[in-house]
């Protein structure tokens, strides 16, 4: 993973609250999903044509 997604202190606290712990891959993994997530948005909107402001019907 060449870059972080995610806020990891704030995921952190998170997961913390509800009583659990996060492994040591959680965070790559999650970034990971994060990044497929805005790539397939980005498709979409590319596929469609025209604008090029992501929103959250793109998700």
């Amino acid at each position: 993973m060449a870059e972080n997604l995610v806020v990891v202190s704030k995921v952190k606290k998170m997961v913390k609250e509800a009583g659990y712990r996060t492994g040591g891959d959680y965070i790559d993994g999650l970034s990971k999903k994060i990044e497929e997530l805005v790539r397939a948005s980005i498709e979409k909107v590319r596929s469609d044509g025209g604008k090029k402001t992501l929103g959250q019907e793109d998700l």
